[in-house]
């Protein structure tokens, strides 16, 4: 068990530690074929992607975890009486499991703002349509904490509150990148009037 649990861990450790060169590598890869406002249009995608996934981690690992082993603790019993002694034996591999589980759960779904406006800048999603389906999403954000979690509800809340807290800041975040989309188009359509058009006219030959 301590030889598989390490081969877990050093996994684990490597996937984390190279996920910024692999996505970097890949954007370096189709950065030649963009234009330059698109490149420039990714950048904070780059940024945000790994922060909230650190964020999502450190979140399982400084409160999800403790409070859930809080939980898990608290249904030992000594025994005796007619009761069943019951004692909490938790396995190394099955911790790291679990807190391997927790921390790709939590990052996946603090995914959610980049995902969000990444679909609304393709326009396949706007702030209406989100503010519309709010309801369908908190049954959505429960529904996928009740499947990616420990069967507490300490875990489960923990998941689904800062999904809901960042599918509120998406919507934000597309309402932003809409009215900027919109001044970008109004600035054109002035400039546009603004150009003068011949019109196909004919002026007189200088002397």
């Amino acid at each position: 068990e301590y030889f598989f649990t390490q081969l877990k861990l050093a996994l684990f450790g490597a996937i984390f530690f190279a996920f910024p060169v692999i996505a970097s590598q890949i954007y370096m890869f189709v950065a030649p074929g963009l234009y330059k406002q698109e490149r420039g249009a990714f950048y904070p995608y780059l940024i945000a992607t790994p922060v909230l996934f650190i964020a999502g981690g450190s979140l399982v690992y400084y409160v999800i975890m403790p409070l859930a082993f809080t939980f898990f603790l608290g249904m030992q019993q000594a025994g005796g009486d007619g009761q069943a002694a019951i004692e909490l034996l938790p396995r190394v591999s099955e911790y790291l499991g679990l807190i391997m589980l927790l921390i790709f759960a939590f990052g996946l779904c603090f995914q959610l703002p980049v995902v969000l406006t990444l679909l609304a800048r393709v326009g396949l999603v706007n702030a209406p349509q989100l503010r519309k389906g709010r309801k369908y999403a908190v049954v959505a954000v429960f529904a996928v904490a009740a499947v990616m979690t420990p069967p507490d509800i300490i875990s489960q809340v923990g998941l689904a509150l800062p999904t809901m807290i960042l599918y509120e800041i998406s919507i934000i975040a597309v309402m932003m990148i809409e009215k900027k989309r919109a001044a970008a188009r109004d600035d054109d359509d002035a400039s546009n009037m603004d150009t003068p058009d011949d019109g196909g006219e004919t002026h007189p030959p200088a002397p």
